[in-house]
């Protein structure tokens, strides 16, 4: 597991929030969770737990879905249930950031990497070209892809699903959201390029005080980079953590019967980070 280091007081993100889906059992009931600024929060559970459900909530996705959504979500002091939809696409692009499952489909396969680029960049500002090219082109060296002219001029389709999704995480981070939503981000990706993502959302934490909540069924991705986790079940929050105590002294059934599924090896590792970080 990644070291932990120390974060910061401020509190970004508070909810507590319960949503329904109309003819439905509800999909997350009184769901509360809390983030601070710089920290990377991982949110755990199998395949229906409404893990994704709380990802729409948080950006106010779930309108059109219809879906009821009580209670609160304050990002930045201010509660997004509140918030008129105007104000709401303010903030999405600028303040929140959401990075997808699948980066292929995310992408429009008519349009060139550096039009989708740019108009990421101007859904949120206004300015020259010179600076937009600017931006694009920090946006890219910040995860590791060239921005010459032959690669901006290639579509998707050109692109690997690794390319592609490094794409998608650039035109996420291109006005530095204070908190990017990474919702299942490596799950269709090869173990070699989900590694590789892992370690550039690690790195654009530490570089550049983004928070990240991280949202998958994957227990080994999460151990790699959450500083805490939260563990999602049946649309209730059960348990929540420190990775080192999520993984080594779990308190609630659920939580320990997710351990006991790990690898043996997986287990060893983790014993062995805790005793290390303990000398």
């Amino acid at each position: 597991m990644i070291s932990r280091s120390p974060l910061s007081s401020d509190l970004l993100l508070s909810t507590r929030l319960s949503v329904a889906y109309r003819g439905k059992a509800p999909a997350l009931r009184n769901v509360g969770i809390e983030m601070r600024r710089g920290e990377i929060l991982g949110l755990v559970g199998q395949s229906g737990s409404g893990k994704s459900t709380l990802a729409l909530a948080i950006l106010g996705l779930l309108d059109g879905k219809g879906a009821t959504v009580e209670g609160r979500i304050e990002f930045q002091g201010r509660d997004l249930l509140q918030m008129r939809e105007r104000e709401l696409r303010e903030l999405r692009g600028r303040s929140l950031g959401l990075v997808l499952q699948s980066p292929l489909s995310s992408l429009n396969p008519a349009l060139r990497i550096r039009t989708q680029l740019r108009e990421a960049w101007r859904a949120h500002a206004d300015g020259t070209r010179e600076e937009c090219d600017a931006a694009i082109r920090a946006a890219l060296a910040s995860v590791s892809l060239p921005s010459d002219e032959d690669f901006l001029r290639r579509h998707s389709a050109q692109l690997s699903v690794g390319q592609a999704q490094r794409v998608l995480i650039a035109m996420t981070i291109i006005h530095r959201p204070a908190l990017v939503i990474a919702d299942e981000a490596t799950s269709a990706l090869d173990i070699i390029t989900q590694a590789e993502i892992l370690a550039l959302f690690a790195r654009l934490n530490r570089e550049t005080g983004m928070a990240i909540l991280y949202i998958s069924h994957d227990l080994p991705s999460v151990a790699s980079i959450c500083h805490r986790i939260a563990i999602l079940h049946q649309g209730e929050i059960v348990e929540c953590g420190s990775a080192e105590h999520i993984f080594t002294a779990p308190q609630h059934p659920y939580t320990r019967k997710l351990i006991a599924a790990l690898p043996s090896r997986f287990g060893l590792q983790l014993q062995e980070s805790g005793a290390s970080a303990g000398r």
